[in-house]
């Protein structure tokens, strides 16, 4: 089976479809022969195994959303031969897989990663109505052409369903690596590894800095969570730009990481403040190393934040219920470490990174022997 993956976003630039896409393809590797279409950011690009094929940047970006200027007829050459083709987004290396995969009679099977139009509403400051409405009506047409959407939960099937989107979807619950993702057995040397004095309450967060993430309510909330807790220090760990986050003594900026495990240890809680998300693969990734997170209700979060048990929700922009959350947790060491055991708990259940991939590649394999 030869697979050819498209996708507008991928290393050495790290958000959640890059560290979807570094985990998935080692195992698709072992069943596929895979190639790669994406954009060339800069940095050093990791060793996969596979023909990873990159076209470059143009200046045209919105927020942290970045486009390339893909080469049609060297995608067109591997497209011919594939037997299924696999879209991440719907950019322009995405936006022209689908077209030559229906050109070529191949099946498209798409990720649903994000609800591409609050995405784009959200990186942009102005024109925020217009930019959804078009970005939506882009995303229902070329949607509508795929043999298979693929979603992290039933909500996003469903809100794509209530937007007009009528391909056949599946649900795949994202999973965790748990063995990889795992406690520490010393918060204090977990803080030593990653610069931070032990005696320093840890609150923090992990994913791309962009506007749709809403970093300044976390910011804010901890200003005031800080007059309470002097010892408190707050970490992003991220690529991106913080319009929202001035600089400051108590704000640390590690930028992108391909390891992300070291950092999450470290943290005393993990905050995901965002306006739009399908599932938060870093959210679980931090539940897995038994860190309490705090939340906002965005796409699936809610089935397995479960309030005042396995983590917190609390409403987008929010200031002050974010403060009160932080707040309670810093003071109560019991607190934390029992909603931390208890979402690992929830994470090791029913979230394997196992089960999510190979019902992947199985899906991948029959919409492929489909079309022979």
């Amino acid at each position: 089976m030869k697979v050819v993956i498209t996708t507008d976003s991928f290393l050495p630039r790290w958000d959640g479809v890059a560290r979807f896409l570094s985990l998935l393809i080692p195992v698709l590797k072992k069943e596929a022969k895979v190639v790669v279409f994406a954009p060339k950011f800069e940095g050093k690009m990791p060793e996969l195994g596979v023909n990873v094929i990159r076209f470059p940047l143009v200046k045209i970006k919105f927020g942290d959303i970045y486009f390339s200027s893909p080469d049609k007829n060297k995608m067109a050459e591997h497209i011919k031969t594939a037997d299924v083709v696999f879209n991440q987004t719907i950019g322009p290396i995405g936006l022209a897989g689908v077209r030559l995969a229906k050109k070529y009679n191949k099946p498209v099977v798409s990720f649903i990663h994000s609800i591409e139009w609050e995405l784009a509403k959200g990186a942009v400051k102005r024109g925020k109505w217009f930019v959804k409405r078009g970005v939506r009506f882009i995303a229902k047409r070329f949607y509508n052409k795929c043999s298979l959407l693929i979603c992290p939960s039933k909500q996003v099937a469903d809100m794509l369903s209530a937007n007009g989107i009528r391909a056949r979807k599946e649900v795949i619950k994202l999973g965790v690596q748990t063995n990889v993702f795992v406690p520490t057995k010393s918060k204090s040397s977990a803080k030593v590894k990653v610069g931070i004095l032990p005696s320093r309450l840890v609150v923090g967060y992990v994913g791309r800095l962009a506007r749709e993430k809403d970093l300044g309510t976390l910011y804010k909330a901890f200003v005031k969570v800080k007059r309470k807790f002097p010892k408190s220090v707050l970490l992003f760990v991220g690529g991106g730009s913080l319009d929202d986050v001035p600089k400051s003594s108590d704000v640390i900026l590690t930028g992108a990481q391909n390891n992300v495990v070291k950092y999450l240890q470290a943290m005393d809680v993990f905050v995901l403040p965002s306006l739009t998300e399908t599932s938060s693969l870093a959210t679980m990734e931090a539940m897995s190393c038994a860190v309490p997170v705090v939340a906002t209700p965005v796409g699936s979060v809610p089935e397995y934040v479960r309030d005042g048990k396995t983590g917190f929700i609390f409403s987008r922009h929010d200031v002050s219920e974010l403060e009160k959350i932080l707040t309670m947790l810093l003071g109560k060491t019991k607190l934390r470490k029992s909603v931390g055991s208890a979402g690992r708990g929830l994470i090791q259940k029913n979230f394997s990174w196992d089960v999510a991939a190979n019902r992947l590649v199985e899906l991948l394999r029959l919409e492929a022997d489909n079309i022979r």
